[in-house]
């Protein structure tokens, strides 16, 4: 009995060993092996069938045939500990009624933290129940089976406003994002992730637009934390965000800030040469490492390469392109 025991074991271990070495003999070219770390996407996503950037970001590392048993486990677990989600708490500890014309209606505050981080990496937004109930609706849409369990808070026809109420509603909608959070799926479709960033951008795009720029920057630089924690397996979706950031920079003559944050961006577009954002991103990345002393010519080498592989087509500016991001 133990001899078979034994023999069990050890052919599971061997079949075991020969699915990960087959896995590894089909690995993806050396070109995708040697993806940067942050351009990994740890987790596979549900098709989104909308056409965006988005999907540029869907490559993934493989282990190398040449690794011996104990290699392919090690790597295993190195993948596992990076590829760990970054888990995000939900907490709604305050609500503010708001009187405007002829309107009425109350606004949660909701402050989002990432687990075992410090109060610096927390992000505060604030939505009414109508931001919520229309999110509700388009994640039903798309999502009826995941959403079959999830209630939601309804509508009272009178005493939206008292105290009993709205103390209801902030337990009831944290509880609601928590669930949300919680179905991989939804925390990392379009929709969700729009409800918690989109209102703060499409304001920091128009005080952009409006020559606003410290205004339009200090709400960029408080969007792109959540934004980065949210897409986490998504690199090259916080690319519009990020060339925001560049811009103002630019604009309000801070080129050191400007190129910190350029460099930021390319490192995540490394792979994606063909992004719309890639071409208008190097030529201000020249602009500002010439006008600071860095070594500019390596960008423009990077410029040439790219100019010659594509056909010759009008491309917009950095600041062109951010502009008309969220103009509807």
């Amino acid at each position: 009995m133990e001899q078979d025991s034994r023999c069990t074991a050890e052919r599971e271990l061997f079949e075991t060993v020969s699915m990960m070495t087959t896995f590894a003999t089909t690995s993806p070219s050396d070109e995708e092996q040697n993806q940067p770390e942050a351009e990994i996407s740890c987790q596979a996503r549900k098709e989104n069938p909308e056409k965006d950037d988005s999907q540029d970001s869907s490559a993934f590392l493989s282990p190398n045939s040449s690794m011996t048993t104990k290699e392919l486990q090690e790597y295993w677990k190195n993948e596992k500990r990076q590829c760990r989600q970054v888990k995000l708490l939900f907490e709604i500890p305050s609500a503010r009624i708001v009187e405007h014309h002829l309107s009425k209606y109350v606004m949660y505050k909701i402050i989002i933290l990432q687990t075992g981080s410090f109060d610096s990496s927390k992000s505060v937004i604030e939505r009414r129940y109508s931001d919520f109930e229309k999110l509700h609706r388009n994640l039903l849409e798309e999502f009826s089976e995941e959403m079959e369990d999830v209630t939601f808070p309804k509508k009272t026809l009178t005493g939206n406003f008292t105290e009993e109420i709205i103390n209801e509603r902030k337990l009831a909608f944290k509880d609601y994002l928590r669930l949300l959070y919680s179905m991989k799926y939804i925390r990392r479709s379009k929709k969700f992730i729009d409800f918690l960033t989109r209102p703060e951008l499409r304001e920091a795009y128009g005080c952009l637009r409006g020559g606003q720029y410290t205004k339009a920057l200090e709400i960029f630089l408080e969007v792109i934390g959540l934004q980065e924690r949210l897409t986490r397996g998504n690199p090259v979706s916080v690319i519009p965000t990020l060339c925001a950031i560049v811009v103002c920079y630019k604009d309000l003559e801070n080129p050191a800030s400007a190129f910190e944050y350029g460099e930021k961006a390319l490192s995540r577009l490394h792979m994606y040469t063909s992004h719309r954002y890639y071409m208008p991103l190097l030529e201000t990345m020249i602009t500002l490492a010439y006008e600071l002393g860095k070594d500019f010519l390596s960008l423009q080498e990077k410029l040439e390469e790219w100019k010659r592989k594509k056909d010759p087509i009008r491309v917009f500016t950095l600041k062109e392109l951010a502009v008309r991001e969220y103009v509807q």
